[in-house]
């Protein structure tokens, strides 16, 4: 008797502590170091992958999360642009507060970001990851706070939007599977002590 193969998983590691995610400004394409703290986070992640046998590492090519990989013990982790953070356009380097004196109530699951990217694009390339990571099987990706939880909407059926119902600090690891042929959210937020 063959073995079933096994649901596939999606597992998530937000990139470690930079500057601008310490102050709450927005970071799309500006290429960051980690801090001190984000480079002992991203260490720290390293003992709970480690035991897991992943099918497909990818990463964002974004130093953040790159240098998160690399500390994780994914060195190799192969890189792929559509894990890169939301495009935010005008607002790169502006925080939610700075951008609502000018848009009141503004926020990038609910408005547009001029010169960035829409929803529906963030969606798209995110639905391409999803998509790869049911084929593959176990999957580990290193990204970014907003895509990374627009990323868990596509997986569960959700529209881009509802990724702000997925609170996801800097250098934690979540992981997205099934139940009975259900999408779901298994683990949230992890991080070491």
């Amino acid at each position: 008797m063959t073995e079933a193969p096994a649901a596939p998983e999606l597992w998530l590691a937000r990139h470690g502590e930079t500057a601008w995610s310490k102050s709450g400004q927005h970071t799309s394409f500006t290429d960051l170091a980690l801090t001190d703290v984000g480079e002992q986070q991203s260490e720290k992640l390293r003992p709970l992958l480690a035991e897991v046998s992943f099918d497909l590492v990818l990463t964002s090519p974004r130093l953040r999360a790159r240098r998160t990989a690399e500390l994780a013990g994914f060195a190799h982790a192969e890189e792929d642009g559509d894990l890169v953070e939301w495009g935010y356009g005008d607002y790169e380097g502006l925080t939610t507060e700075t951008i609502r004196e000018t848009v009141p109530g503004w926020s990038v699951w609910t408005h547009p970001s001029p010169g960035g990217e829409s929803a529906e694009q963030v969606g798209t390339r995110l639905d391409r990851v999803v998509a790869r990571a049911r084929r593959e099987g176990r999957t580990l990706v290193f990204g970014h706070g907003h895509s990374l939880r627009a990323l868990t909407a596509r997986w569960l059926g959700l529209g881009v939007e509802h990724g702000r119902l997925f609170l996801l600090d800097t250098g934690t690891y979540s992981v997205l599977g099934e139940d009975r042929g259900t999408p779901v959210v298994t683990r949230w937020n992890v991080e070491s002590r």
